[in-house]
């Protein structure tokens, strides 16, 4: 004992002083008595620092020992609960349960050894109690004519443990629940290449969307967008009317484009995005102002409304109408994007 309170008064013991002190507590340990070990271990549980020799020493002793210390040492590791748990059994991995704080890990693992599922109390039908004095041994009786006898018996009985069907059921019960915990969150925590059931440019899109940005395309940008979209060509030139960017930029987060090609497209379709503000463009900022999941939903509520009042046979009959430039001309005037053919034809028509 006065070894150990020696210990306790270093407040930040070096690494010699750690391996002494683990070289000379086991043999001190096994000369003390009962009482002297329980007060030893009550005290090194609430040091912060213990060499891991000792820990691991401590904590594989009888839980009559060992459990002030499994309860509250905070110097026990993740590795070391769940490796006494599974070594030194139910009793030990009960000591352990009862600590304040538990990591994710210690938890799984102590579920699925199924320690905490059998009550103390329980004692299974094929394996009656035992009187003490059977147990021990007769006094004529060697230690190895009990180890041979025990061997024997065992070789001759094998224990098989009994689960009643409502434990089976519970267990099963159990088991769902730890399978739904999990699915839900890899729910929230979805990583981003996860797009399933999701609205997705593909690579080829993305390049004709770049291209035709790059050179002021705004009708073939505009048809790449709705195949994009698998919506209308209306909804396309809805987004592409926009001129502060805002909407296109929704679109493109929303179908998962990367970013860099998202802020080429916006400057190339929206020239006052081009501009640097601190360092940065405006279609940058813009882009970085969004929320990807925000912009899932929109994109999928436009997708939505737009197959509500769009029908494809009413394309097919104003599939000329649509592809004349008075449906440009917006997006022409707005963001200069009709080559020179089309402005004399417009000019033409306005004579």
């Amino acid at each position: 004992m006065a070894t150990v309170t020696s210990f306790e008064e270093i407040v930040f013991p070096t690494k010699s002083e750690l391996r002494q002190f683990a070289e000379l507590f086991t043999p001190l340990f096994h000369a003390s008595s009962e009482e002297a070990r329980r007060q030893a271990v009550a005290a090194l549980s609430q040091c912060p620092t213990v060499p891991t020799a000792v820990a691991l020493f401590i904590a594989s002793q009888p839980i009559a020992i060992a459990a002030p210390f499994l309860t509250s040492s905070p110097c026990l590791s993740d590795d070391i609960l769940i490796m006494i748990a599974r070594t030194q059994g139910a009793a030990h991995a009960r000591a352990i349960v009862k600590r304040e704080a538990l990591s994710p890990t210690v938890i799984d693992a102590l579920v699925g050894m199924r320690h905490l599922d059998t009550p103390k109390d329980r004692i299974p039908a094929e394996q009656p109690v035992m009187p003490a004095r059977a147990i021990a041994p007769k006094p004529t009786e060697k230690p190895s004519d009990m180890t041979e006898a025990a061997t024997a018996d065992l070789t001759a009985e094998p224990v098989t443990e009994a689960i009643s069907p409502d434990e089976a059921a519970r267990m099963e019960r159990e088991e769902k629940l730890r399978g739904e915990i999990k699915r839900l969150a890899a729910h929230v925590n979805r990583p981003p290449a996860d797009r399933l059931g999701l609205r997705t440019v593909t690579s080829l899109q993305e390049a004709l969307l770049v291209r035709f940005a790059r050179n002021r395309e705004a009708s073939l940008f505009a048809s790449t967008l709705a195949d994009t979209l698998s919506s209308s060509h209306w909804l396309a030139e809805r987004i592409l009317l926009d001129i502060s960017g805002r909407q296109l930029a929704t679109t493109l987060v929303g179908v998962a484009m990367a970013q860099d090609e998202i802020a080429f497209v916006l400057k190339s379709l929206y020239p006052h995005l081009a501009r640097d503000e601190g360092g940065l463009s405006r279609a940058a900022r813009l882009i970085d102002s969004l929320d990807p999941i925000e912009c899932e939903e929109r994109v999928d509520t436009w997708r939505r409304a737009d197959s509500y009042t769009f029908h494809p046979g009413d394309e097919d009959k104003n599939g000329a109408a649509s592809t004349k430039p008075q449906a440009i001309k917006p997006v022409s005037s707005i963001l200069q994007t009709i080559d020179e053919h089309s402005r004399q034809v417009l000019k033409a028509r306005q004579r």
